[in-house]
Order: C-alpha cells, then structure tokens, then sequence
C-alpha cells in the first residue's frame, strides 16, 4: 500500500488513525467498497463501478450530499498514485461507510470514505501460467437477499474462506451458499466450461455482482460463446473441463485445482486471447 490515503477529501499518512470505537462500520459493518483497476490514467470500467456503488448506497439507506459525487471521487482516485509514487498501474479500494453511532441511532447517515492504493505487477492482465489451487470450504454460508450481489462490509464467510485456504496452502476457497451450491470464490467470481459451454452462477444464488463479470456476459457470446447463468452444485464444478476466476483486478484467472479435481486451460486461453481485457 502506499504512503498516503484519502480520507473523506483529504490526503493524510496512511498510518493515521480516523475510526474510533463508536463507529458504525466497526461496531455492525455498516458499509460497502469497491476495488477498481486504474490503468493509463483512467478507472478501468468506471462506469460501472460507480453504478454498483449507487446502488449500494441507495439500498443501504445512505443519504448522499452533493458534495459525494462521481466527478468528485473520481478526481480523488486519480490524484492518490501519483501521490504515492506509483508509476504503473495499481489498484484502488474506495471504503464507504456511515460514521459513529448505535444500532438505533446513527448519528446520521451521510457516507464517509477511504482511498487507498496499491502498484500492480506488470503481469495483472496476463492469463497466469501457474494455475490457482483452490478447495471448497464448507463452514460458512453465503446468504442469498437482496443485498447479497452488493461488496459490503460484512465479509466473514470471505474472511473465514481466507483463512482456511492459508491454512490449506490453496491459494483461494469456493464459498457456497446457504443451499449448499457454488457462490463464488473468496475474491473472485467463478466462471466453469463444459463442453465448450461457459457457465456461471446466476446472481440470485447470491454472489457478488461483479463488474468484469458483467463485462465477460456481454463479451463471450461476441467470440462465439454460450454463456448460461444457473444454479451450480458442486458436482458440476467438480465434473466442469476447465474453472476460471474474474474480478476487476485480474480478468481470467485460470484455475488448475479444486480440491482433487485437476483443470486444463485450452478454451480458456482462446477466451483470454480473443477479449480485450
């Protein structure tokens, strides 16, 4: 991480210290963020990201001053690498969350903020040759609502799934959800092939709704790819050809291992090679 963060418009050492014990999104997670991708000196899919980040707010009840603004935050995003010395590409987490206050009485409901930023490795877009090991974990659940497609601040079955990947030596854990079937992955969605069909979870078996996501569903059918958004168990994953992972950060990650189940990468490099990513 760099130097320096933003906080609520202003620039300050990213090792001082703004929440204090009454804070809302300490106390309950009473908030939401987003990770993004600047790149040439632009918010890759920024559109997006702040159309999900709207959403949020709105569904979370938050009151928006005209002072909290897209052109507003953007400018902000864009100022914090320079900054930070960051000479290339880097990646960006925007927090929102509402200040101090109990469960019954948030001293208001206007949203605070933090930027941060982080360099990237030169190879962030690149399709990875050494696949992802990853596991299944089973000891929590990913609830489905309507709140469940949102990045907000209540993280547990991603931090847990984190946690026990690190103890497994994976390098990243499926999380399902409250049905048992395949959500996502701890930082990722998860995208299967299977008879050269691509297949996802559909956003109602609660995983997040993630901008490259959207952005692959609308590109895939345009390099002549069935896409189909369902219900998946884990059998299907388990008997899937080759898994992939996709977040804003890194586009197609490969996947070579889910617990005993090993995955080749052949359709998923014409993929790679055939979208502007």
């Amino acid at each position: 991480m760099g130097n320096f963060l933003n906080f609520n418009g202003k620039v300050y050492r990213s090792d001082k210290v703004f929440i204090g014990a009454n804070n809302r999104s300490l106390r309950y997670g009473d908030g939401l963020f987003e990770t993004m991708k600047i790149q040439g000196g632009k918010i890759v899919m920024a559109d997006d990201h702040f159309d999900r980040l709207w959403k949020g707010l709105q569904l979370l009840e938050f009151d928006i001053p005209i002072t909290f603004s897209r052109e507003t935050l953007t400018k902000q995003i864009l100022a914090l690498p320079g900054k930070n010395l960051h000479p290339r590409d880097v990646r960006v987490r925007l927090n929102v969350f509402r200040g101090d206050g109990g469960l019954n009485d948030a001293i208001n409901n206007f949203p605070n903020y933090i930027i941060q930023t982080w360099i990237l490795p030169d190879h962030s877009n690149q399709l990875n040759s050494n696949g992802i090991v990853a596991g299944i974990y089973e000891d929590a659940r990913k609830t489905c609502d309507v709140f469940s497609n949102l990045k907000h601040n209540n993280f547990l079955p991603y931090v847990m799934g984190a946690l026990h990947a690190k103890k497994m030596k994976w390098n990243d854990a499926v999380i399902l959800n409250s049905y048992g079937r395949i959500c996502e992955s701890t930082i990722a969605n998860i995208f299967y092939i299977k008879d050269n069909v691509v297949h996802t979870p559909a956003l109602t078996e609660g995983c997040i709704a993630g901008v490259m996501r959207k952005n692959l569903l609308a590109k895939l059918p345009a390099i002549s790819y069935e896409v189909i958004k369902k219900e998946v168990t884990v059998d299907d994953l388990l008997n899937a050809d080759e898994v992939f992972f996709t977040n804003s950060v890194s586009p197609i990650r490969w996947v070579q291992r889910i617990n005993d189940k090993e995955y080749g990468n052949a359709i998923i490099q014409k993929i790679h090679a055939g979208l502007d990513l």
